[in-house]
């Protein structure tokens, strides 16, 4: 069973640094999930502790996540999530070199609920949505390119998909095409940083979750 690693813990949420291959929300097909590790730890000092999922993130990325103990706090977030008032930041391994060292991405994205995929199709058609993000080369080892990606917006699959789009498969993601392999149901996405201002003294909070432990994080600064 994958051991909960808590980032930081008070009386009104929790946050992980979640191991891929995970699911976020419990599930009676899975034995472990991230909304049950985190319950789990919660009913150590209180045995009907409440869970509430605030955001999620695909099984097969790791990272920063936010799981409320009280109901108004995940309508607080839920909010805040809503109206774009907190900020992500997504580091990924690709294994091609980009055209450029930084960039702006904005497509159209269509949900594929029968392969369950993003498609990129070329103009705004029926149900697709438009999404956006800004990258940067950070740095490179032997094995791939470490990008800093900020989604402006949050799609379905939407970092894995436009980065396919343009050459730059995100390691280990065979869905979307890359021939790298990787951990069993994980690929070289983590969600790095999370950022909002409290609604009540308008500070900037923050939390950041270090990178899986192998080879291919293996950048200099990290």
């Amino acid at each position: 069973m994958s051991q909960l690693e808590v980032l930081h813990e008070n009386k009104d949420y929790i946050v992980i640094n979640k191991t891929a291959g995970l699911i976020s929300e419990q599930s009676p097909f899975e034995e472990s999930t991230a909304e049950s590790l985190v319950q789990k730890h919660l009913q150590t000092n209180k045995r009907m502790a409440y869970v509430g999922v605030i955001h999620r993130l695909d099984r097969v990325t790791s990272g920063v996540l936010i799981f409320a103990k009280k109901k108004n706090i995940l309508v607080a977030f839920n909010e805040m999530f809503s109206s774009r008032k907190v900020k992500k930041t997504y580091w990924a391994v690709v294994h091609k070199k980009p055209a450029q060292n930084k960039g702006a991405l904005t497509h159209f994205l269509l949900k594929n609920n029968r392969k369950k995929i993003a498609e990129i199709v070329p103009t705004k058609i029926k149900g697709a949505q438009e999404c956006s993000l800004s990258y940067q080369v950070l740095e490179q080892n032997h094995l791939g390119y470490l990008l800093e990606i900020k989604p402006k917006t949050g799609r379905f699959h939407q970092i894995r998909a436009q980065l396919a789009h343009i050459g730059l498969p995100i390691i280990g993601d065979e869905k979307y095409g890359s021939d790298q392999k990787y951990l069993t149901l994980s690929i070289c996405l983590h969600a790095r940083k999370l950022i909002y201002r409290s609604p009540d003294s308008s500070a900037t909070i923050a939390y950041e979750a270090p990178v899986p432990n192998n080879k291919y994080w293996d950048f200099k600064s990290i």
